[in-house]
C-alpha cells in the first residue's frame, strides 16, 4: 500500500529490511490488522487448521546458470485441471470483483516475472466485465490455466488497514504528530552517477554542502520537524500510530465520528528495523504475534518507546480522498480478496490458489500489491480489509502451504513448449 509494504505485519515486526545507505523497502503496504482507537480484547484470533494440497513434482528445474531472479528463470511446473480445486461462494466473488479492477493494468504493464504479456489477458479480461458474480469459480476454471511457481511451498502472513483514534487538529488527548513529507527530503537516483548503480537510490536531505542522511524516528519524535507546518492530523497513541507506519495506511477515527483516511507518502530512507525480532531476542515476549509485541509496549510505555526508536524508520503521509487503500497497481486492494506478491514471481493482477495449514486465507486471490518482506516465490500477504476482524486475523496470519498461480489459458505451452 503505497509502501508499502509492506508488508506482512508478522514479517515485518520480526525481520529487518535490507541495510546501507539504498533506501530500505518502505514497510506497511499489505500487513497488519488494527480495530477500533483502544487495545481492549486485542487478541489474535483463533486459527481453523486445515490440511494443505501437496505441491507438485516440479518439472523444469532452475538450471546451473540461468537467472532464478523472475519466475520464468527458477522454473516452472505445468498444475493440475482447476474446475475442481475452486471454491465456490463469497472467496471466489470477491476473486472476480478485484479482477475486473486489475485488468486495465494487466494489459498495459510490463510483466517482471517473464511469465505474460498484455494481450495473454484479453480474453479473460474482456468476459470479466460481464460475468455474473454467482458463477465466478466457472470464470476462472473456463479462462486460466495453473502453473506452480518453483518448489511451489507458500508462506502467507496477513494486513489490514489499521483503524486509530485521530484528530485533524491538536488538541487534548491527541498529541502524536502524524507528518506529511518535508520539502527537503531528496531522492537520489545513483544509477545518474555511475551504470553499476542502476536501480540503485537513496534518501537524505542536503545539509550545508553535504547530502546527508534525514532524522532518524527519534529524531523526528523528539520534535525535530516540530513547527514547520508539517503535521497533518494527530493521533491519540504512539503504539497505535507505530503499527499504523508499518502498515503504511489507515483510517483516523475522528473526535466528530468522521473519518479521515491516510496513505503512504514516503519514508525517511532510514534502515527498517523489525521490532519483534529485537524483543523475542531480548527474552521480552515469547510468541511474537503483533497482538503480544503491543501489550509488552503497553505495559512498558518508557522502554517501549525506546525500542520503537531502534526502527530508525519513519512513514509519512498523506490524506486520501478517494477509494481505498490503493495496492501497488493503483487500484484499491480488496478485503479477503488481495495478496501482496513479489512481482519478480507473480505477475501484478494474476489470480493466485493457496492451499494452506490454515482455512481462512485458502482459495482464490488476486496478487495486486507488494511490500517489503514480501519476497520471493511463493510469499504471499493477505489483505483482510478494516476493523476488529480483520485485525484480528491479520496480526496473527502465518499459514504454509501450496499455491499455484493461475495464467490465462494457452500461456504454459509457451512457457514450457508443450
Amino acid at each position: 500500500m503505497g509502501h508499502r509494504k509492506g508488508g506482512a505485519l508478522l514479517a515485518a515486526l520480526l525481520l529487518s529490511a535490507c541495510a546501507g545507505s539504498v533506501i530500505p523497502p518502505s514497510p506497511g503496504g499489505p500487513a497488519s490488522d488494527r480495530p477500533s482507537p483502544t487495545a481492549a480484547g486485542d487478541t489474535a484470533a483463533r486459527p481453523t487448521p486445515a490440511t494443505p494440497r501437496p505441491t507438485l513434482s516440479v518439472d523444469m528445474p532452475a538450471q546451473p546458470g540461468i537467472d532464478t531472479t523472475t519466475a520464468a528463470g527458477l522454473g516452472i511446473t505445468r498444475g493440475p485441471a482447476i474446475a475442481d480445486l475452486l471454491p465456490s461462494g463469497e472467496r471466489s466473488r470477491r476473486a472476480l470483483l478485484a479482477f475486473r479492477l486489475s485488468c486495465p493494468g494487466l494489459m498495459r504493464r510490463a510483466d517482471q516475472s517473464g511469465l505474460t504479456r498484455g494481450s495473454d489477458w484479453n480474453n479473460a479480461c474482456a468476459a470479466a466485465s460481464s460475468w455474473p458474480e454467482s458463477s465466478a469459480s466457472e470464470f476462472f476454471s473456463r479462462y486460466f490455466e495453473a502453473v506452480q511457481i518453483g518448489d511451489g511451498a507458500a508462506f502467507v502472513t496477513g494486513y489490514y488497514e489499521p483503524e486509530i483514534a485521530g484528530s485533524r487538529s491538536r488538541q487534548p488527548g491527541y498529541d502524536v504528530p502524524i507528518y506529511r513529507r518535508p520539502s527537503d527530503l531528496i531522492d537520489v537516483d545513483l544509477g545518474q552517477f555511475s551504470d553499476s548503480l542502476k536501480g540503485r537510490s537513496i534518501r537524505g536531505k542536503v545539509q550545508g554542502t553535504k547530502f546527508v542522511p534525514y532524522d532518524a524516528r527519534s529524531q523526528i519524535v523528539a520534535g525535530s520537524l516540530a513547527g514547520r507546518g508539517l503535521e497533518l492530523a494527530w493521533a491519540a497513541d504512539p503504539v497505535e500510530f507505530f503499527f499504523l507506519q508499518i502498515q503504511g495506511s489507515g483510517r483516523l477515527l475522528l473526535p466528530d465520528g468522521g473519518v479521515m483516511r491516510i496513505g503512504y507518502d514516503g519514508q525517511n530512507g532510514r534502515d527498517y528495523t523489525g521490532i519483534g525480532k529485537l524483543m523475542k531476542d531480548r527474552g521480552l515476549i515469547q510468541a511474537g504475534s503483533m497482538q503480544d509485541i503491543m501489550r509488552y509496549l503497553r505495559a512498558n510505555p518508557a522502554e517501549g518507546a525506546a525500542i520503537m526508536n531502534e526502527n530508525k524508520s519513519f512513514v509519512f503521509f498523506r490524506e486520501i480522498t478517494g477509494p481505498g487503500p490503493l495496492g501497488a497497481m493503483g487500484v484499491p486492494v480488496t478485503p479477503e480478496a488481495s495478496v501482496a506478491a513479489d512481482p519478480k514471481y507473480i505477475p501484478m493482477g494474476a489470480p493466485v490458489l493457496l492451499s494452506l495449514d490454515r482455512a481462512e486465507p485458502n482459495g482464490i486471490w488476486i496478487a495486486q500489491d507488494t511490500g517489503g518482506a514480501i519476497k520471493g516465490a511463493n510469499r504471499f500477504d493477505s489483505f483482510w480489509g478494516a476493523g476488529a476482524q480483520a485485525r484480528a486475523i491479520a496480526g496473527g496470519m502465518s499459514a504454509r502451504g501450496s499455491a499455484l498461480i493461475l495464467l490465462p489459458i494457452g500461456s504454459t505451452a509457451r512457457l514450457i513448449g508443450r
